[in-house]
């Protein structure tokens, strides 16, 4: 068909790695968990940003820089981050691209986290320490939506690639990455238990 598909949006899946990596997964359940106690200025922020939920994001949001173990974690991001950099074919040759954030989510039952992209940044993502079943997926907008002033509704069934809203489901151990500027929001948690997940920036500048 003399059909193109043009602008794609592009989002990367992928196991962090293959066998081996249970310990690491429960060494940041751990200390994420610990954060969440340790952590007061994140409660009171989470409060106030996060209702019913906790984030490091406005306390402790470099945690590869103060923990061992999440230092570890950026290593084995490293080769998803260049595979996934080589995908967009972004140019990076000169300048390297850097992770500057580093947060900690944990979502009880109930918890949903709103409409939201990361600004200032190049690549983002979410590593997931701890999905239970029945947990909400990653849910992307489409980011021409605002501009579909007089368009249908797409048909029943149509191809995933052009609906204007996909949600990916999550399991531990996976992570998910897309560029900063894609418009996502996680649903409330269905779950009796908490979805904890680790989220990151990367950045060139």
């Amino acid at each position: 068909m003399p059909i193109e598909s043009l602008f794609p949006t592009r989002v990367y899946t992928a196991r962090l790695q293959g066998r081996g990596g249970g310990p690491l997964r429960s060494q940041l359940l751990r200390e994420c968990r610990q954060l969440r106690l340790d952590d007061r200025a994140g409660r009171r922020w989470s409060a106030a940003n996060y209702p019913g939920g906790y984030t490091s994001y406005g306390s402790a949001n470099r945690m590869h820089t103060l923990s061992p173990t999440f230092a570890e974690l950026q290593r084995r991001l490293a080769r998803h981050v260049n595979a996934f950099t080589e995908a967009l074919e972004l140019d990076v040759a000169q300048r390297a691209l850097a992770m500057t954030d580093c947060w900690v989510n944990i979502m009880p039952r109930g918890v949903a986290h709103g409409l939201h992209l990361h600004p200032l940044s190049t690549l983002s993502g979410t590593f997931y320490v701890q999905a239970p079943g029945g947990c909400p997926g990653l849910k992307f907008e489409d980011p021409r939506l605002d501009r579909m002033m007089a368009a249908p509704p797409r048909r029943r069934g149509a191809s995933r690639e052009i609906q204007p809203w996909v949600t990916l489901p999550v399991e531990a151990g996976e992570l998910v990455m897309f560029e900063s500027w894609l418009r996502h929001e996680v649903p409330p948690n269905t779950a009796h238990a908490d979805r904890v997940s680790i989220s990151f920036n990367y950045s060139w500048f």
